[in-house]
């Protein structure tokens, strides 16, 4: 306690600062008596957070919500102790981690051995902080925490395509890598491919970028983490100025990733770029739902055989209404010299398909000024109906 008394809090760490802002809301979670102390002295002595409620028990109602529990909106940090029952609180940080992974959680814990601090951080806590609590050691986590949410708020919002085959083989990888790489390269915007592939994804394939160690349900699973740095590790370069996540290697195991998760990563990644093209999987599963949830657009990909038409019928249920938007030649010979080359862009000649795409880029891609927004409406959405 007197650590807490001889300096004030805020100005505790000259390494981390907070950002201005409003305060973050704090839950803590089965606290003991001195630790709950140090947390309240430090609330009522920095403006940075603000302590939101205090939950005596672990356990929480099978029918309850993790919302309902801890709050809605999510609280920013929660602080939860692992000493009275470390199972238990292993459990609740799991389930916090899955259906708000916007909260950050920290563990507390008077016990340091390594497998402490990892089966916490397996369960999705992204701070470990010791008994009795170091105030200079929590202003620094709380530091962290409101850098990204800082971060965020003020990043550019992407506008987000999503592109889905009626089947497989019909060509959403190379649409989505070639058209990518046109509005990198001709229109110098800031575009990001993800490949969403769960196996055997081909997008780093045929950009030529076969050299990666992480993917995109990697990156979803590190919600607590998420910053630009752990953003750019998992990013891939391209040679034409297109970013690329790539998908999962076709020997890894699937990965099973909330759609709170997704939905916030994708949030995240969306305030880094200007565009972001989603190349999708077929079918309408429920990672697929939600990232469609989280989109401006969705392209549904057909060629002209009667099996394909047919899933295209069966995806948007019964006709929408919809002309279809964009036509692209079939040029197999061409497009496959493309992909053999892993770069789109110096592969581009005068054929039909290439002048095609280098039209759509053109639509999509040319910055429009005030006027055009205005005759135009909200992002990209006057293209697609003209």
């Amino acid at each position: 306690m007197s650590a807490m008394t001889s300096k004030n809090p805020a100005q505790a760490s000259s390494r981390e600062s907070i950002p201005p802002s409003e305060p973050l809301s704090v839950v803590s979670i089965c606290l003991d008596k001195e630790t709950w102390g140090i947390l309240k002295l430090f609330a009522d002595s920095t403006p940075v957070v603000r302590l939101q409620k205090h939950l005596s028990d672990y356990r929480m109602d099978d029918r309850e919500s993790v919302l309902e529990w801890v709050g809605d909106p999510p609280p920013d940090i929660c602080l939860l102790d692992f000493d009275s029952d470390r199972r238990s609180a292993a459990i609740v940080a799991e389930r916090i981690h899955a259906d708000a992974p916007e909260t950050a959680i920290f563990a507390v814990s008077a016990q340091s051995q390594p497998d402490f601090i990892i089966q916490a951080m397996r369960s999705g806590c992204s701070e470990f902080l010791l008994k009795p609590l170091d105030p200079e050691q929590l202003l620094n986590a709380v530091a962290r925490v409101g850098g990204r949410r800082k971060e965020k708020k003020e990043g550019d919002h992407a506008q987000v395509l999503a592109f889905i085959g009626a089947k497989g083989g019909c060509g959403v990888t190379t649409l989505v890598t070639q058209l990518g790489a046109l509005l990198a390269s001709t229109y110098g915007r800031k575009v990001l491919a993800l490949d969403l592939h769960h196996d055997f994804g081909d997008a780093a394939l045929y950009l030529g970028l076969t050299k990666y160690r992480y993917n995109f349900f990697e990156l979803a699973e590190n919600t607590d983490r998420l910053d630009a740095d752990l953003l750019q590790s998992f990013v891939l370069h391209h040679s034409s100025g297109l970013d690329l996540i790539p998908a999962p290697h076709g020997t890894e195991p699937a990965r099973q990733t909330t759609p709170g998760a997704l939905s916030y990563t994708l949030d995240f990644v969306r305030s880094r770029y200007e565009f972001i093209l989603v190349d999708l999987p077929p079918g309408l599963n429920d990672a697929n739902l939600e990232l469609i949830r989280h989109c401006d657009q969705v392209n549904v990909v057909t060629v002209a055989e009667v099996s394909a038409l047919r899933n295209v019928v069966r995806q948007t249920e019964k006709s929408i209404g919809q002309k279809i938007f964009w036509k692209v030649p079939n040029q197999y010979v061409h497009v496959v010299k493309t992909i053999s080359g892993g770069d789109p862009v110096s592969q581009i000649s005068t054929s039909e398909v290439a002048k095609n795409l280098q039209d759509w880029a053109a639509a999509i891609g040319r910055k429009i000024g005030a006027e055009d927004k205005k005759k135009k409406g909200r992002g990209l959405l006057g293209f697609w109906n003209r």
